[in-house]
């Protein structure tokens, strides 16, 4: 008998706050001042490419995090969710002085203390000081319907939530503007970087503050300028099945960091302070950046690169990246001429296959489901975020979700693996507040 394939509902708009509003008037014994969301993300395609200097394209998700808010006037964070149902209490002057911290109060006071910092480095002093002077301390709940430890951004989705609620409640208007917004996206990266202590390079916030429904963010990494591509899945009768294999190696943190380090050492060796840099800013439609196994892979401006490198393990990274941001700029230009489903297809079958052999961040579970993605007949399938588990996408028919997702049940079983969950989802809107 088949198993019923478990999927990870979006909280409607309503709903996520009203689970929040609850929340915090169960703890708080008071009402919130408003409740805002933030989006997770996933990358469409652009896997290692954002600490290379090159594009990634990342969608909204429609699972998101709902955050119930209202200032303290004590300087201390009070924190609480459906996820850790403790009580969180930190002074916020204390997160000062000693970072970086652990637990949901180094995020949320971190975004404070943060978006302070980035104003007073735009020469928007008075502001900071509005800020400060406005939210001395917050009390906050928390409802969520991102997964947890699924590379799906929750820890950004929190932190972007928290900068337009407290935009709002200081009275900055930094979300009325895209400039404003990026200002905001500075402040999640920064309370990441330096209260929380992890090495992000902001893709996650730029996503959860500056994708746009129905479309994809072309993000170029280099100099974090963004265009939005139509990406309406629904109008195409397509659905983007996310695959969460319910996996996580331990050895992702020491091989991630070596992988950037061979990539940083690789961009030394040929000349450049990021890989990025040695990609056409036009990919010539003769360049072959699908098919791994012929003659002419890959094109001849990325192996006259290849040619200068002796580390063996150097040529493979540098071959993932280069044509990873070639494939994620061919795919910007496909998305404005139109749907072309076949050449979708090939791209992120592709960008699996490079990120499982040449960058090899896959593992059994990733691949796995990629494979009975492919084989139930889905227009590509690629595992995305860092890799060594987490999750894979594909994008199917809308009425064979179900029939795809039964497939890799399957499959996972067969493997005696982990149980897998899925979400289906389409692109949805950047972070704000829910009225």
């Amino acid at each position: 008998m088949s198993i019923k394939p478990e999927f990870i509902p979006a909280y409607q708009p309503k709903e996520g706050a009203q689970r929040a509003k609850e929340l915090f008037e169960k703890t708080f014994s008071a009402l919130p001042s408003g409740v805002w969301r933030a989006p997770g993300r996933v990358n469409v395609i652009g896997e290692h490419t954002d600490y290379n200097g090159g594009k990634a394209l990342p969608l909204a998700l429609p699972h998101a995090i709902y955050v119930a808010l209202r200032v303290s006037e004590d300087g201390q964070l009070k924190i609480i969710s459906e996820d850790f149902p403790e009580l969180s209490i930190i002074k916020l002057s204390d997160l000062e002085k000693h970072y970086p911290a652990t637990g949901p109060g180094a995020f949320v006071g971190g975004v404070i203390l943060g978006l302070a910092q980035v104003l007073g480095d735009n020469g928007q002093e008075e502001l900071a000081r509005r800020l400060q002077a406005k939210v001395p301390g917050l009390e906050v709940a928390v409802a969520s319907s991102v997964p947890l430890s699924a590379g799906l951004s929750s820890s950004a989705a929190l932190e972007c939530a928290i900068a337009v609620g407290i935009d709002e409640l200081a009275g900055l208007g930094l979300t009325k503007s895209f400039e404003g917004r990026k200002l905001l996206v500075e402040a999640g990266k920064l309370a990441e970087n330096r209260y929380v202590g992890a090495p992000t390079g902001g893709l996650d916030q730029s996503a959860s503050m500056l994708c746009e429904k129905d479309c994809v963010l072309e993000l170029d990494c280099s100099t974090w300028q963004t265009r939005s591509h139509p990406f309406d899945l629904p109008a195409l009768g397509l659905s983007l099945l996310v695959i969460d294999t319910c996996t996580s190696h331990d050895l992702a943190d020491g091989q991630y960091g070596a992988r950037r380090a061979a990539c940083e050492e690789a961009a030394r060796v040929l000349g450049v302070e990021e890989l990025g840099e040695l990609v056409p800013k036009i990919i010539s439609p003769a360049d072959n950046l699908t098919d791994l196994d012929a003659d002419d892979y890959p094109p001849t401006w990325v192996q006259q690169q290849l040619d200068k490198l002796e580390d063996t393990e150097q040529v493979l990274r540098v071959r993932h990246v280069l044509t990873e941001i070639a494939r994620c700029q061919r795919l910007c230009e496909l998305l404005e001429a139109g749907a072309d489903l076949d050449e979708w297809r090939k791209l992120l079958d592709a960008s699996h296959d490079s990120l499982r052999r040449d960058y090899q961040v896959s593992c059994k579970e990733l691949d796995a489901a990629v494979a009975a993605a492919r084989k139930a007949g889905a227009f590509g399938a690629r595992m995305t975020g860092g890799g060594f588990g987490g999750c894979a996408i594909t994008l199917v028919n809308s009425d064979q979700v179900e029939a795809t997702a039964r497939a890799v049940v399957e499959a996972f079983n067969k493997a005696g693996f982990n149980r897998p969950r899925f979400l289906s989802v389409s692109p949805s809107p950047a972070a704000g507040k829910v009225e």
